[in-house]
């Protein structure tokens, strides 16, 4: 079990557990080599130290910029490498509540020099990932990392993953306390502990100190605490509301209130007792359930606290829950002492819009943070040295990585302000578009991940520039609307949470498959990811950035005064916002636009992994493809519907959408299929299901078993809760419909 400590990150000492940890790894690394460990168990035992494999399409990232062009065994650069040993991977760095110090920064630029591309990619969950690390070199750079304090252990696979916290922790304006040191102590408590290894999924923890801004995004996450001070006797008493159940990825989830002013000694034990009921009864054989928000849902909210609060009372003690309150982290310094004046050239227009995006006051006098904005969470190198210069010079250790991919300084003078931003101006990261429209989050999407199904990071980039260019002439309205994108319907971009979402998916037409983007519309981004978005229709990716001036054009145009864009999206409902887009959905034949079966930063045509293209454009479009676009309109009604609170009809209109779908894939082989439930289903499930054809990429069948349960059980009581995921998994049904069908056509194509 691990003691690293933030006095070991400031003071560069390498923990001996882990240490021993990456010993371990590296025999395992050999024994792997010579064939003595089978490539499934060293597959987990590699994603617990932070180590993925990675995608190789094109050798090249969303700026077209060419790395590593490698060829593999297999010649078909499409395919990419079958292990890490063909071709290097990814490794994930674990930052603890974002906190970083220059001299991490530079042994990080090292690394990202000596074994990577020489670029750090700063994650949606404060974390640091390096590509195309070979994995014979990863114990190397394990080490070095751990000898500044930082660990890529669970950083990825079934465990605890990153802990997030809000960056602005301790100096915000409206937070009831500093959440780092629970922060801290939780992390260094739960990493390696032996009740967090029976995980049958990844679990994620944040931390936001106040209820109504985004911080932290508690609502999102498996579990979360929230800072609350509450006067007891005249006195303030601070404590936290514990949250679970929360979740994005293929069917969001709202975080549940678990417990209520949880005292800070009481945090630990309770996280803690947590984890053992989710080892003991999350699912574990299919993985697509195996999240804790499917655990709290199956059970409910109240015997789920039950019996968190019945194995809380059987835990040994452990002096470790409340040893933090005592020492805590040592007091957060800023780097000088405070001067006199304000620093402010109020004449120079650039420091003017530069301060006005990207400073904020904080609580403490004489003192800001600033937000340096990484594009698309990338820095280089090279200039994360001179960085970690700037931050010597001006803040010292007080550096922190955002959840919105860009890294912030925290203790900056005031009078220094106009200092800070000549020498960023200086490296060119003085970008006035901290958490602006133009601060655009995406995920790696097709660059380098293999769930990737759409240019995440090149339609991110694009939109970014477009925003740029023009942003002297946006309306004040929409500068501070939120834009994510995911490259699938994962949400690794939490396009469900951003006012314009955008998650990656496909479309068939005359035999070749169009990239598209799911768009998704209303999200809340405050009140800690208040509440989730519903997706409008699904439009070729090409078209993302007409989309996006239609939607904030037709916002301006018809907005209350006053008016957000969450009110305007809800008050305009599900069908006048898919009405703006509508005709953006119609695909033209290719030899009509061609660059419309293109992805961004991509010049080949579209292609969903080793599916080949057919050969048959300008033919008619097909019985199915009808049959699949009546699918998506019921779909829609479904949302409609939920949108007016009809639970009833959206429950009855998202299984309708989807005993559609399966009818079309049915009627491929079967052409007189009678029109019965039961005989669809039952056809469905024999031909597709069953035999794997139906299958998403990334969860192997799991979006048949919505429909397949839906008909077996037949229409139960809906609640809302009930209805929303219904309503997702009819939509994520649809998609994997489309993606089977592909698959069809890519077979038949292959053996003409």
């Amino acid at each position: 079990m691990s003691t690293i400590g933030w006095r070991d990150r400031l003071e560069g000492q390498m923990p001996p557990d882990l240490a021993e940890e990456i010993d371990v790894f590296e025999t395992q690394l050999e024994l792997r080599k010579d064939g003595r460990v089978d490539e499934r168990v060293f597959a987990e035992t590699r994603l617990r130290r932070g180590v993925y494999g990675q995608r190789y399409d094109n050798g090249q990232r969303h700026d077209g910029v060419e790395h590593r062009r490698l060829e593999f065994p297999s010649g078909d650069l499409t395919k990419g490498p079958e292990t890490l040993w063909d071709a290097p991977g990814m490794l994930r760095i674990k930052v603890p509540w974002g906190g970083l110090t220059p001299l991490q920064i530079d042994v990080m630029a090292e690394l990202a020099e000596e074994y990577s591309d020489h670029i750090l990619h700063v994650t949606t969950r404060q974390d640091v990932q390096l590509h195309y690390v070979h994995i014979e070199d990863m114990p190397t750079v394990m080490r070095r990392l751990a000898a500044v304090g930082m660990t890529t252990r669970e950083a990825c696979g079934n465990g605890v993953r990153n802990l997030t916290a809000c960056p602005l922790s301790g100096v915000c304006r409206t937070e009831s306390f500093d959440v780092t040191p629970h922060s801290e102590a939780l992390f260094r408590f739960l990493l390696g502990h032996p009740d967090c290894q029976d995980f049958g999924r990844k679990f994620k923890i944040a931390f936001s100190g106040c209820a109504d801004e985004a911080c932290g995004l508690v609502m999102m996450h498996d579990l979360g605490g929230i800072a609350r001070t509450d006067l007891v006797d005249g006195e303030p008493v601070d404590s936290f509301d514990i949250y679970v159940g929360g979740g994005l990825g293929t069917t969001p989830h709202q975080a549940k209130l678990l417990a209520g002013r949880v005292p800070p000694g009481e945090l630990l034990p309770t996280v803690q007792a947590v984890a053992r009921v989710f080892a003991r009864l999350g699912e574990k054989a299919n993985r697509n359930r195996a999240r804790v928000k499917f655990l709290v849902a199956k059970v409910g909210i109240e015997e789920f606290s039950r019996l968190v609060a019945e194995e809380r009372e059987i835990l040994p003690y452990d002096e470790r829950w409340t040893a933090h309150l005592d020492d805590g982290l040592p007091p957060e310094q800023p780097a000088h002492a405070l001067g006199a004046g304000d620093g402010n050239d109020a004449a120079d227009p650039v420091f003017r819009a530069w301060r006005e995006a990207n400073v904020y006051r904080q609580r403490q006098d004489g003192y800001a943070v600033v937000t340096i904005p990484l594009p698309l969470g990338d820095i280089a190198s090279g200039q994360a040295r001179l960085l970690a210069d700037v931050a010597r010079r001006f803040v010292g250790d007080t550096v922190r990585t955002t959840v919105e991919q860009n890294i912030v300084f925290r203790w900056v003078r005031l009078e220094d302000l106009a200092d800070l931003h000549t020498a960023l101006a200086g490296i060119g990261m003085a970008d006035p578009y901290a958490e602006t429209i133009v601060d655009v989050s995406a995920c790696p999407g097709t660059d380098t991940c293999k769930l990737g199904i759409s240019a995440s990071r090149g339609l991110a980039g694009e939109l970014r520039e477009r925003l740029a260019a023009r942003s002297g002439e946006l309306d004040e309205a929409i500068k501070g609307l939120r834009i994510k994108v995911s490259g699938c319907f994962n949400s690794c971009g939490q396009h469900h949470v951003a006012d314009i979402g955008f998650f990656g998916n496909s479309r068939k037409r005359g035999g070749r498959v169009v990239p598209h983007f799911q768009v998704v519309l209303g999200g809340q981004w405050q009140n800690n990811a208040g509440s989730y978005g519903l997706a409008v229709g699904a439009i070729p990716s090409k078209r993302i950035p007409e989309v996006v001036d239609r939607i904030t054009g037709q916002f301006i145009a018809d907005r209350l005064p006053g008016e957000s864009f969450l009110d305007w999206s809800g008050r305009t409902g599900r069908a006048g916002l898919a009405a703006i887009i509508e005709d953006l959905k119609e695909i033209p034949d290719y030899e009509d636009e061609p660059g419309l079966f293109q992805d961004w930063g991509n010049p080949r045509e579209f292609q969903i992994g080793d599916i080949g293209i057919g050969e048959c454009a300008g033919q008619v479009i097909s019985s199915t493809d009808l049959e699949l676009s009546f699918a998506e309109s019921i779909a829609f009604e479904a949302q409609v519907a939920l949108e007016d609170n009809d639970l009833t009809r959206a429950d009855e209109r998202a299984y309708r959408s989807m005993v559609t779908a399966a009818r079309a894939l049915v009627r491929t082989e079967l052409p007189d299929l009678p029109e019965e439930d039961d005989v669809i289903v039952r056809e469905f499930d024999a031909r597709f299901v069953e035999t794997g054809r139906f299958r998403d990429r990334f969860a192997h069948g799991a979006f048949a078993r919505p429909l397949l349960e839906r008909h077996a059980g037949g229409a139960t009581a809906v609640t809302e809760e009930k209805a929303r995921s219904f309503v997702e998994e009819a939509q994520l049904f649809i998609d994997a419909a489309h993606a089977c069908q592909i698959r069809m056509a890519g077979a038949t194509s292959a053996t003409q």
